[in-house]
């Protein structure tokens, strides 16, 4: 898959920073703001759904009449909150994907009112319909208070050359949050509530404002591709394979593993950097790879006017060849091997730094 060039990124990085505004960095504690719901989400849990989750939540023990996990989360900065991102890994024969025709009508439903319109599907396509439940609980010691119930109808339609059936892929879907320390309760079910898979999943998210003398980053990550979208998704929506945030469509890679030749496009977002009195920012950021201890790659620093990091990194290092009394420089692609990417981040308003490491593969 091709990266976007280093012109479009900086574009669509431009694009979210025009929806999600970044005041939140210096503004007061998000504990006391209040999220908006999306408009027009349901939200409620069965009751013969909502006793399972319940049932398993003090010994987080899972149910699996559909199993998966939930992987891990990454959380990006939001016009109120965070915007927390969750990764489920999911066998796709799991959840009932089936070939459709193009007499088969698509049921959509929303607000609670079902409809079934016919869409113009191909043999060649396969369908899953199946129902997500979604409890967020705060954690309290060693209790916890259920703030928030969301109700999910998933109907995924694709392309059947695009899609193994015996293979675990990726799940996505995005909520938004206040800081704070949480366990999730995730339910995935049948339409006629028969199976239910049930797993739990404890996290936790910062307070920006609470980065006054140090910096942090949200999660680093790859991205595989980045598209803009033409509007923010409002409603919990579960996608395979990506996710949305803002106005763009991010395919990360979640394993770090690279071919040959590929660039590695990191994303991410730094907290407690300081802007100038014209609410500029000034930040410095040096990128290396080593294998092991030895130097691989050191790119000439980049600089940003703006905390959110979204950077195509090509994966050449420069080689010096030796031919009898003589030498010459080659670039080539970096070779197969496992690597550590450094991050070596200064603000040159505040002066504070911070170093992050992230490990990859070329393979």
């Amino acid at each position: 898959m091709k990266s976007k060039s280093p012109l479009t990124l900086r574009l669509l990085v431009v694009a979210i920073l025009v929806l999600f505004p970044l005041s939140l960095v210096a503004s007061p504690s998000l504990q006391k703001q209040k999220p908006q719901q999306p408009k027009g989400a349901p939200i409620f849990i069965p009751n013969e759904v909502k006793s399972v989750m319940l049932a398993g939540m003090t010994n987080r023990e899972p149910r699996l009449d559909i199993p998966f996990t939930v992987v891990q989360n990454i959380f990006l900065p939001a016009r109120e909150g965070l915007h927390s991102i969750f990764l489920l890994k999911i066998k796709n024969a799991d959840l009932g994907y089936r070939p459709i025709s193009q007499e088969q009508g698509v049921k959509k439903e929303e607000a609670g009112v079902q409809e079934t319109q016919v869409q113009p599907l191909s043999s060649n396509q396969l369908q899953a319909s199946f129902n997500m439940f979604l409890m967020f609980n705060v954690l309290e010691g060693n209790s916890y208070k259920t703030i928030r119930e969301v109700y999910v109808p998933c109907n995924l339609i694709e392309d059947a050359a695009t899609i193994d059936l015996e293979k675990e892929d990726y799940y996505f879907f995005g909520y938004p949050l206040l800081a704070g320390n949480y366990l999730l309760s995730v339910a995935i079910t049948s339409l006629d509530l028969k199976k239910i898979g049930v797993q739990y999943y404890e996290f936790s998210l910062p307070d920006p404002a609470s980065f006054q003398n140090s910096m942090e980053t949200t999660p680093i990550f790859f991205i595989k591709s980045i598209d803009r979208i033409e509007a923010p998704e409002m409603r919990t929506t579960l996608h395979r394979g990506f996710f949305t945030y803002s106005v763009v469509k991010i395919v990360p890679n979640i394993d770090r593993i690279f071919s040959l030749g590929e660039n590695l496009d990191i994303f991410f977002f730094i907290f407690g950097a300081q802007p100038s009195a014209e609410q500029k920012y000034n930040i410095e950021i040096n990128y290396e790879v080593k294998k092991d201890e030895e130097l691989a790659i050191r790119w000439v620093p980049q600089t940003y006017d703006n905390p959110l990091v979204s950077q195509p990194l090509p994966l050449k290092q420069t080689v010096i060849v030796k031919q009898g009394n003589e030498q010459r420089q080659e670039t080539r692609d970096l070779p197969e091997g496992k690597y550590t990417l450094g991050v070596q981040i200064q603000d040159k308003i505040s002066g504070k730094t911070l170093t992050k490491t992230i490990d990859f593969q070329v393979k």
